[in-house]
């Protein structure tokens, strides 16, 4: 966390009972002159000033960046491109979410996704996983920086693909088991796999966005009941509530990977409850143009007993990047981004919007007023929130609803994919320090209904389907 210290110069010797010091004490120029010398070159005499002294990190704030396009927009707040014109990397490019503060303190889950996502953002940090350059606030809103990811969702490549061939698949796999394996040894699990939280940079290569969802402080044996995450993707110890641990996510990129070389998740159905009872007990159906290696993984993912399931034992990510689907990836190449990725987007500049929903890119972008004053209690809930990334440090020295909703799915057999959230806590405890754990309390939901019999019949495959669908109602305010 960045902070600025004021140092006190006055000491202890130079306080009371001293006598006042006089120019020749304090200045060495001064003194010369005292003695009737001039001093030998130029000299520039310079006033001491708050100006002049102490200058300190830069003070971000709104008038720091230059609105250019809306990307996004939600019930609490939008995100835009934008251009910072002052101070540090003035002129670079990022995506700047506002969220309204007033709107957020209103329930206590999205007051949860945001402290969740600033704290992880500060904390984590590696290639495939979104950067925040700034956090601050004003009285009320808070605005996140991040790095602008020109290259759009990959769902929005997904969906005009139809599917992925075995080798573009395996690329984005490996980028996002390398991803999901750092946030793993830091004790965090995700949550939320799937094409909306994955976005390109300009490159091409994987983002991990949007961490409303992840679980801190989850080593080893430790495991968590929070009924979240995306019904589609969801793991079914999640639904049942038996606890859950990191082994989640190795399902999510199963069904993710299905998602990928299929046209949509292993396990849907026209509504939610059907599609939890094939999760948990439907039989998984593979495509016969899978080749065996993809066959075998999507398999092991797709265990239904966490401890049988690859990834869900000690060796986590190292034991899925050792699996036969994977033989072609240098690790160290993939981590280091020397590796091309399979789709590069097509841009024709820095600020180039191509890759965004036009029904978003072509509204004028104003961030509206900021007339709303929170009582003092309720502005409890954003304390430490202001935030200067140490790469920005370094160069000085030198979105949202969790409410269900309906998706878009892109084939005809999806259900509507529904992220569900039961945080809580309390909306006026001050934002903790990331190393400390969040710790949500469990909902009150009734037990899971046995699946009816007929949810064990195999899903049909159909062919892929070229259809492109309108994901304007999804809403989430800050990918």
């Amino acid at each position: 966390m960045a902070a600025v210290f004021d140092l006190d110069l006055e000491t202890e010797e130079g306080s009371e009972g001293e006598p006042e010091s006089s120019p020749s004490d304090v200045c060495p120029l001064a003194e010369s002159r005292a003695a009737g010398l001039e001093p030998v070159g130029r000299c520039e005499e310079v006033e001491l000033t708050e100006t002049s002294v102490n200058l300190g990190p830069e003070r971000i704030g709104p008038h720091c960046f230059e609105l250019l396009r809306v990307l996004g927009k939600g019930g609490y707040g939008k995100v835009f491109q934008v251009r910072k014109v002052q101070g540090t990397n003035s002129g670079k490019i990022y995506a700047m979410k506002v969220l309204r503060k007033a709107k957020i303190v209103r329930n206590a889950k999205d007051t949860a996704h945001t402290r969740a996502e600033r704290n992880i953002l500060e904390s984590v940090k590696h290639p495939f996983i979104v950067e925040l350059a700034y956090a601050f606030q004003t009285g009320g809103k808070l605005y996140l920086i991040l790095e602008c990811l020109s290259g759009g969702e990959l769902f929005t490549h997904l969906e005009r693909e139809g599917i992925f061939l075995e080798d573009t698949a395996c690329f984005y796999l490996a980028e996002i088991t390398l991803a999901l394996g750092h946030l793993h040894s830091q004790g965090i699990i995700y949550r939320d796999l799937k094409p909306e939280n994955i976005m390109l940079n300009s490159q091409g290569h994987i983002k991990l966005t949007d961490f409303g969802l992840c679980k801190e402080s989850i080593h080893e044996d430790a495991v968590t009941h929070t009924f979240c995450g995306t019904i589609e993707y969801m793991a079914p110890e999640i639904l049942v509530r038996s606890g859950h641990n990191r082994a989640v996510d190795w399902w999510s990129l199963g069904a993710l990977m299905y998602d990928m070389l299929t046209g949509s998740p292993p396990f849907t159905a026209e509504n939610r409850k059907k599609t939890m009872d094939k999760i948990i007990k439907g039989k998984l159906a593979l495509p016969p143009y899978l080749t065996p290696d993809a066959r075998d993984l999507v398999k092991k993912f797709l265990k239904r007993n966490p401890s049988q399931r690859i990834g869900g034992g000690p060796g986590d990510a190292a034991d899925v990047q050792r699996h036969p689907f994977f033989r072609q990836i240098n690790w160290d190449d993939l981590l280091a981004c020397r590796v091309d990725p399979p789709i590069r987007p097509s841009l024709q500049s820095e600020e180039d919007v191509s890759q965004f929903d036009t029904h978003f890119t072509r509204q004028t972008p104003v961030d509206s007023p900021d007339d709303t004053a929170l009582s003092e209690s309720a502005n409890q809930a954003f304390l430490g929130f202001t935030y200067v990334a140490p790469s920005v440090l370094d160069s000085i020295k030198e979105g949202f609803s969790f409410q269900p909703k309906l998706r878009s799915p892109r084939r005809l057999n999806s259900s509507p994919r529904t992220p569900v959230s039961p945080l809580k806590f309390s909306p006026f405890e001050g934002f903790r320090p990331s190393s400390g754990p969040l710790e949500p309390t469990e909902p009150s939901l009734a037990p899971l209904p046995p699946p009816p019999p007929s949810s064990s019949a195999p899903l049909p495959i159909r062919p892929p389907s070229g259809t492109k669908k309108s994901k304007r109602g999804r809403g989430r305010p800050g990918r």
